[in-house]
């Protein structure tokens, strides 16, 4: 089970200072997850800009030019955010049973490691 999943708010834990012009301290969403590279992407994060061919589209407006994207960075640059003292956590797993409709099954919960709850 991976520790951090699309959809989760991260922070960024190492690189440049923001007043320097870097991206630590910031949080944001994690929008895709690269896993053969151990890559995450996310949300206002490490921006570049990328230039595409201009070209036209079939109603005449253009298209291309200079856009600004999000950029992978590396998995381990990351931490999951606690949700209830919105700082970086570790995350835990842990079996818990269920009962549904007398059914009876093991769950696996993650949990933050700070504050104990559930993710």
């Amino acid at each position: 089970m991976a520790k951090i999943k699309k959809g989760d708010l991260v922070q960024v834990i190492t690189g440049k200072k923001q007043d320097k012009g870097g991206d630590r301290g910031k949080q944001g969403k994690v929008l895709d997850i690269l896993v053969g590279q151990n890559r995450v992407i996310v949300e206002g994060v490490n921006y570049v800009t990328k230039h595409t061919r201009v070209g036209q589209t079939q109603r005449g407006t253009k298209t291309g030019g200079i856009e600004t994207m999000e950029a992978p960075i590396h998995i381990s640059n990351v931490a999951l955010v606690d949700p209830s003292t919105k700082k970086p956590t570790r995350v835990g797993h842990r079996v818990e049973e269920q009962t549904k409709d007398g059914v009876k099954r093991t769950v696996r919960v993650r949990y933050a490691k700070k504050s104990g709850k559930d993710l």
